[in-house]
C-alpha cells in the first residue's frame, strides 16, 4: 500500500507520519494501536485475522485476546465508532475484524486517486440518514413480530375460556393480535429511533448514550400510548381503566434493550440468549416497581369493565392464584420482555448486518484501479 495519506470519513490518515486526524487536528493513538488501525485499512476491507493482529502488530509477544479487544475498543472510540451499528470497523465473531468504510483512495503500485472531501462529507451524511431509517424500521419491524406472537399466545389463552361460541373465540384472537401489535410496534418504534439515534449522531457513540437513547424513546412512546389510551377509554366508554403501560414501562424496557444491542454482537445464539434475558429482568423489575406489561394491562382492562368476555384466568390457576395474581404477572411480563427485546435486537443487528454488506459491496465497486 502506497505511504500517501487516505481518508476514510472525516479522518485523513497520513502513513508515512503514522498520524490520524480530523478536520486537522490529531487524534492520539499509541504505536501499538496506530499499527492496528494501519494493518485494518491496509487490508482493503479484506477479514484481518485475530492471528494477523498478533503476528504483525504485537510480534509474537503472548498477550490474550482481552489486548485485542481493548485495541479494538479504543481505535472504535477514537474514531467515534460503534460495535453496536459500526461505520469503520465491524467484528467478524470468533475470526477477527474487517474495516468497512469506503477509503478515499484508490491506490495502485505508482499512483493515488484521491475522493472530493465534499462529496465524502455528503455522501457520509446520506449514509447516517439511511442508517438511522433502516435501524429504526428493523427495530419497529421485530417489535410487531414480537407483539403479534405475544396476542397470539394471549389470544389462545383467551378463547380458551367459555365464551359463548366459535365466532366470540375467533374474534378475541383478532383482536389480541391486532393490540398486541399495536402496542409493541409504537413502542419499538420508540426504542429503536432512540437506540439508532445514539449510534449514529452521537459521537463517541458509548454505552451511555446508546442505553439513553433506548430509555428516552421509550419513555416518549410509552407517555403517548398511555395518554392516547386514557383519553381514547374516557371518550368511548366514559371511564378510563386502571394502571397500564406506559412511561415508565418504556423507560425500563427502552435502557434495557439499549444494552442488549450493544453487547449481544458475539454470534446469533447468545446474542438471542443476552437479549433474551436482559428483556426477561426488564419484564421482572417492571413488576417489581409495580408497572404493567401486555398481559397485566388486559387485566386491568378485564377489571374496569366485569362484562368483559376475555380472561386470563387459565395462566392464574396454573400458579395457584385467582385470576391473574403476582406471580402471574411477574411471569408474563418476563417472557413479554424477553420476545420484545429479541425481537428488536433480532432485527437491528440483522440491518447493521446488511447496511456492513453493502458498504462492502460499495468499497470493493470504488476500489478499481483507475488507468
Amino acid at each position: 500500500m502506497s505511504h500517501s495519506p487516505v481518508y476514510f470519513g472525516p479522518f485523513q490518515l497520513d502513513l508515512a507520519d503514522r498520524r490520524l486526524s480530523r478536520g486537522g487536528d490529531t487524534v492520539d493513538l499509541n504505536a501499538r494501536y496506530m499499527d492496528a488501525l494501519i494493518l485494518l485499512v491496509a487490508a482493503e476491507g479484506k477479514l484481518v485475522a485475530k492471528e494477523r493482529f498478533m503476528d504483525e502488530v504485537w510480534r509474537g509477544v503472548p498477550v490474550t485476546d482481552e489486548a485485542l479487544t481493548q485495541a479494538i475498543r479504543t481505535l472504535r472510540r477514537a474514531l467515534g465508532d460503534s460495535a453496536a451499528t459500526p461505520r469503520f470497523i465491524e467484528t467478524v465473531p470468533k475470526h477477527g475484524y474487517r474495516f468497512i468504510a469506503p477509503v478515499g483512495a484508490l491506490v495502485s503500485t505508482d499512483r493515488i486517486q484521491l475522493s472530493d472531501p465534499a462529496e465524502m462529507t455528503g455522501g457520509r451524511e446520506e449514509a447516517l440518514h439511511s442508517a438511522f431509517i433502516r435501524q429504526t424500521l428493523a427495530g419497529c419491524t421485530g417489535a410487531l413480530v414480537a407483539g403479534a406472537l405475544v396476542g397470539l399466545l394471549y389470544g389462545f389463552i383467551g378463547s380458551a375460556q367459555p365464551t359463548g361460541g366459535g365466532g366470540s373465540a375467533a374474534s378475541i384472537l383478532l383482536v389480541l393480535v391486532l393490540v398486541s401489535m399495536f402496542s409493541a410496534g409504537v413502542a419499538g418504534f420508540g426504542i429503536a429511533a432512540g437506540i439508532a439515534a445514539a449510534a449514529t449522531f452521537i459521537r463517541p457513540a458509548t454505552i451511555y448514550w446508546t442505553v439513553t437513547g433506548g430509555a428516552l424513546g421509550g419513555l416518549a412512546m410509552g407517555a403517548f400510548a398511555n395518554l392516547l389510551g386514557n383519553d381514547l377509554f374516557r371518550l368511548l366508554f366514559g371511564k378510563a381503566p386502571g394502571v397500564f403501560a406506559g412511561a415508565l414501562e418504556g423507560l425500563i424496557l427502552g435502557g434495557t434493550i439499549g444494552l442488549a444491542v450493544l453487547y449481544a454482537g458475539k454470534g446469533a445464539a447468545s446474542r438471542l440468549a443476552v437479549a433474551a434475558l436482559l428483556g426477561l429482568f426488564a419484564g421482572m423489575l417492571i413488576t417489581l416497581v409495580d408497572g404493567r406489561m401486555m398481559a397485566g394491562s388486559l387485566q386491568e382492562l378485564v377489571s374496569a369493565f366485569p362484562t368483559s368476555r376475555y380472561r386470563l384466568d387459565g395462566i392464574g390457576s396454573a400458579f395457584g392464584e385467582d385470576g391473574l395474581g403476582p406471580i402471574g404477572r411477574a411471569v408474563t411480563a418476563g417472557f413479554e420482555g424477553a420476545v420484545f427485546s429479541v425481537g428488536i435486537v433480532w432485527a437491528m443487528r440483522r440491518a447493521a448486518a446488511r447496511t456492513n454488506s453493502g458498504y462492502r459491496s460499495r468499497d470493493q465497486s470504488r476500489s478499481a484501479p483507475n488507468v
